[in-house]
């Protein structure tokens, strides 16, 4: 079934073109230019021939149940095992295997713009996609080798080939983000790698960004080896630090707009606000400046428009500074620069919920608003349309005396009309009969028709969401630590610590100071801004480096923990007091259908009641004989 968000394009899973032409964003420690780990024309082959394959198993349109539900007859461990094999054929001496994964995301997104190429089909080339990402699942499920799957199947890098040219390498883990592949992002293991990098178990080899590595000293109980500013490059941490800075900013932006200055001069908190909002500024122009426009998103611009207030705030503030004390036009300006304070306020606690997306409440509410915000374009849309052509009708009208008398009274009436508001009466003497006949069909057409509409939109994204809550979930908490992991700064100064950044270190040292010095001084300074952190952070590591040997002693994984039924576990042998027996007699096959074991069993019995009767007939005719001769 083609639905809207499918036929307009507006879902972030395919913000992305199919050529990749946005850059990667990894931290440039000394070269940008990183290779694909696996020759680019083997990938694409090996994606090839995954989408032959794929091709071949879906022929036609099925039921989407028959790819997703538990033991599927289509995606079954034969087809799995198939796709597994795609990097290793004959006459290449080579096994490819390990980007296999990467090599089905890629299919996905070819099925995907070929949805959109070809609507006649497009229910079956999105079949198609989504059996790409369940057999990707698989795979990575499968795989038992934890260090084998992170490091060569989930975050080695790969490049396709595209119009002759190379894609900008990217990993299963980005690409899967990208793509909001939420069946692969939700597998185990990928979120098990996702998990690592979060924790900052899993880092970037300073001399080859391309490459992950263990983190060295994840087994160090000594507290001073993990008091290290280069720790600040640890999602979690940074995260840490945007939440606490944010609530600063709002202690911040409470002190002043509940401290009105009435001379307009400035006080220490203003001071501290306005410098902490410059800082996001320099940040927000910085990412744009690397990135592009894919920087652009809902909370970009949400943001964008806070700080926009705040300094035109700001502005407005020093044009007040500018008059004479005491003089009407700087009262007028510094009330203006208030006014603009003011109005921040919701953005100012909305904006709060952006660095609560970590925890599962918050982030599956996020997500329905951000779909909720993008279905809405389309009610939009439509009510642009509507509104210019009323408004067209009603200026047309009111100036059938030569004379536009009343534009703001139409386009008052309008907005309210909108808002649930329509005033009937006022329209009686408006060019009667034909300015309230007007006026009644736009209202059944905003109301009735594009509300209904809006509601409808609104009630459908909820519910494509919320019956996938806990994949949105994890796929937003991916994206989340995906945008750290790709920070493009070696040295991380959060706002508004990037004004040190800027201002002590990058204009005045950069451009003359050797590297190695360079860098040197960047890590003191990093060293001292995120110290009373580092403090916490340090006690944290060594606390967990306790856990991880422990934990490897009972050769368990790094962060496994001991549940509560697992206190005893030891102490159970359901083998020698015949509990394993009893349960293995009597356990249901859930594997296969109910009435497919009722058939088996049925065409079972009937095979043993047909040898029966034949050793039966066997038996009487060779008696029967025996006695004719003897006779």
């Amino acid at each position: 079934m083609v639905t809207w968000k499918n036929l307009f394009s507006w879902s972030d899973r395919d913000r992305r073109h199919f050529h990749d032409e946005i850059q990667a964003l990894l931290p440039t420690h000394h070269e940008t230019n990183i290779p694909s780990a696996i020759p680019a024309r083997q990938v694409t082959h090996i994606a090839l021939r995954l989408k032959y394959q794929i091709e071949q198993v879906i022929p036609c349109e099925l039921p989407e149940e028959r790819i997703t539900q538990p033991h599927s007859d289509v995606i079954t461990p034969a087809v799995v095992k198939t796709a597994k094999s795609a990097g290793k054929v004959s006459g290449v001496n080579e096994d490819y295997g390990a980007c296999v994964v990467y090599c089905l995301l890629i299919c996905k997104n070819w099925f995907k713009r070929q949805a959109k190429l070809e609507l006649w089909d497009s229910d079956l080339h999105d079949l198609r996609a989504v059996a790409c990402e369940r057999l990707a699942k698989f795979i990575i499920e499968d795989e038992d080798d934890n260090n084998y799957l992170m490091q060569e199947v989930l975050l080695k890098r790969y490049s396709i080939v595209v119009d002759g040219g190379q894609t900008s390498p990217l990993n299963a883990i980005e690409k899967a983000v990208d793509l909001h592949a939420v069946t692969v992002i939700g597998s185990s293991g990928y979120q098990k790698c996702i998990n690592h990098l979060w924790r900052g178990w899993l880092v970037q080899d300073e001399d080859d960004p391309s490459h992950f590595t263990d983190y060295k000293l994840k087994t160090s109980t000594y507290y001073w080896d993990h008091f290290d500013p280069d720790r600040m490059r640890v999602p979690q941490y940074q995260n840490a630090v945007q939440i606490i800075v944010s609530l600063i900013f709002l202690a911040l932006y409470t002190g002043a707009i509940n401290t009105i200055n009435p001379e307009g001069d400035l006080d220490v908190v203003e001071g501290i606000l306005y410098l902490f909002t410059l800082g996001f500024i320099c940040d927000e122009v910085g990412k744009f400046y690397k990135v592009g426009r894919y920087y652009i998103g809902f909370w970009n611009i949400f943001n964008s428009t806070l700080y926009t207030l705040l300094a035109i705030s700001f502005i407005t503030r020093m044009i007040a500074l500018s008059y004479n004390g005491g003089s009407g036009r700087r009262d007028e300006m510094n009330q203006v620069s208030y006014d603009f304070l003011a109005v921040t306020a919701p953005m100012f606690w909305i904006r709060m919920l952006l660095y609560l997306d970590s925890f599962r409440f918050f982030g599956a509410m996020l997500v329905v608003l951000k779909v909720m915000m993008k279905e809405s374009l389309i009610f939009f849309a439509l009510l642009i349309v509507v509104l210019v052509g009323f408004l067209q009708g009603f200026l047309g009208l009111d100036q059938t005396d030569n004379s536009i008398d009343s534009p703001t009274f139409i386009i008052q009436m309008m907005l309210n009309a909108i808002l649930g508001d329509p005033a009937f009466d006022v329209w009686g003497d408006f060019q009667p009969p034909f300015g309230l006949i007007l006026y009644y069909i736009y209202n059944f057409i905003i109301i009735v028709i594009l509300l209904n509409i809006l509601i409808a939109l609104y009630n459908s994204a909820y519910e494509d969401i919320t019956s996938n809550a806990i994949d949105e979930f994890l796929a937003l908490f991916s994206q989340k630590t995906i945008q750290f992991v790709r920070a493009p700064d070696e040295n991380v100064f959060i706002a508004p610590f990037n004004l040190i950044e800027i201002f002590c270190l990058v204009i005045p040292l950069e451009w003359w100071m050797p590297d190695d010095k360079y860098d040197r001084l960047n890590d003191i300074v990093m060293g001292i801004v995120y110290s009373p952190l580092l403090v916490v952070t340090a006690f944290l590591e060594t606390k967990t480096a306790h856990e991880v040997k422990f934990n490897r002693s009972r050769n368990e994984s790094d962060d496994d923990t001991i549940e509560e039924w697992e206190q005893l576990y030891d102490e159970m042998d359901f083998e020698s007091t015949g509990w394993q027996k009893r349960v293995e007699e009597t356990k249901p096959n859930v594997v296969v259908d109910g009435h497919m074991l009722e058939m088996k069993e049925m065409r079972k019995e009937m095979k043993q009641l047909m040898e029966m009767v034949g050793r039966l007939q066997g038996g009487g005719g060779g008696d029967g004989s025996g006695d004719g001769n003897a006779t």
